[in-house]
């Protein structure tokens, strides 16, 4: 996994200040950071080719041509690994990312993990370097944040098309055999590009916390444990009921993900989880407001103006109960009637 050029990812940090990465045998300029959480750095880096005649490296490694950069600029996400269950956690996001081929879904490029000396403690540990497609737009939760100071909404449109894509990028993911389920659907990982004249384009990333979906939940033990991993890798507003008191026997699948699709269709319209509320509330709990499905909407101003259509989606795919909670089959027959009905 690239762990031979440790040295020269050193060496080209010591000459250009951190400016130049290698990922096996590429390399990129650091042009800037866009962001960063926990252990991980994400910047925007650009392919430095040192023999244009004969395509570039990454040309010549990527196997689809639509995800090669026209300006040779790419998202490289830098991760500082500080222990063996790290490290193993993010040689699974590698695998199961590497698993998925769809144009609603983040390729990864490339990748690279290597060893570098650990100054002060003396040892070894591990950096890893992921290379994806860049989308300068933002997240759905930037987009998001800036319209609501802007006093801004997304259209009709615009909601059941952004949708409708997401639900596209799921699908691939929920028919593989066996079915995995993303586990972390939400605005903050959904990336948009904005097309003009055309709806944005959205494409789910993040497959960090990405597992198979079917498990069978066979004792107290099993359901606790469930219950600690997705406290961990499932975000609170938009995790399923199931999944925050799930039974001693039960069987758990990829509708899941159906549950925090149904609050990202209401994050697309009002900025927020359906159950943000009750963080708000004096004594309100977000646990309980999730479990038992108390959902609110807004009743005044611009925000209530989406179809009551739209209202009943969301209200549908928020099922307390899984079992009586739609596949995504039959939510793109449902968004594409939608899409019909109020789309010109």
């Amino acid at each position: 996994m690239g762990c031979s050029l440790s040295g020269l990812n050193s060496l080209y940090d010591a000459v250009n200040g951190g400016g130049d990465v290698w990922i096996n045998e590429n390399r990129f300029r650091i042009v800037r950071q866009l962001g960063e959480g926990g252990f991980a750095f994400v910047f925007l880096v650009k392919e430095i080719v040192s023999d244009a005649s004969s395509g570039g490296g990454l040309a010549n490694k990527v196997k689809d041509p639509a995800h090669l950069s026209a300006d040779g600029t790419y998202a490289m996400k830098k991760i500082l690994i500080q222990n063996k269950e790290q490290l193993e956690l993010v040689r699974e996001e590698i695998r199961v990312s590497s698993l998925f081929n769809h144009p609603n879904l983040l390729p990864l490029l490339d990748h690279a993990i290597i060893s570098v000396k650990d100054g002060q403690e003396g040892g070894w540990k591990h950096e890893a370097f992921l290379l994806f497609p860049v989308h300068l737009d933002g997240t759905l939760l930037d987009n998001s944040t800036s319209m609501k100071a802007k006093k801004e909404t997304f259209s009709t449109t615009d909601v059941l098309h952004i949708f409708r894509q997401l639900c596209d990028g799921l699908k691939h993911m929920h028919s593989l055999d066996p079915p995995y389920a993303h586990n972390d659907v939400k605005p903050g990982n959904v990336l948009l590009t904005r097309r003009k004249g055309q709806p944005p384009l959205a494409i789910l990333m993040d497959f960090g916390s990405a597992r198979p979906s079917r498990k069978q939940i066979r004792s107290r033990q099993e359901a606790l444990q469930l219950q600690e991993w997705t406290s961990e890798h499932c975000s609170a507003p938009f995790r399923a009921p199931e999944l925050w008191d799930c039974p001693s026997n039960a069987d758990i699948d990829e509708r899941t993900d159906i549950w925090s699709l149904g609050c990202t269709l209401y994050a697309i319209m009002y900025g927020v989880s359906p159950f943000e509320y009750a963080l708000g509330e004096s004594g309100g709990s977000l646990q309980l407001a999730i479990v038992n499905a108390q959902v609110k909407w807004p009743n005044a101003g611009p925000k209530a103006s989406y179809p009551e259509a739209l209202h009943q989606f969301v209200t549908w795919m928020l099922q307390p109960q899984p079992a009586v909670r739609p596949s995504i089959d039959a939510i793109i027959i449902h968004v594409d009637k939608l899409i019909a009905k109020f789309t010109k």
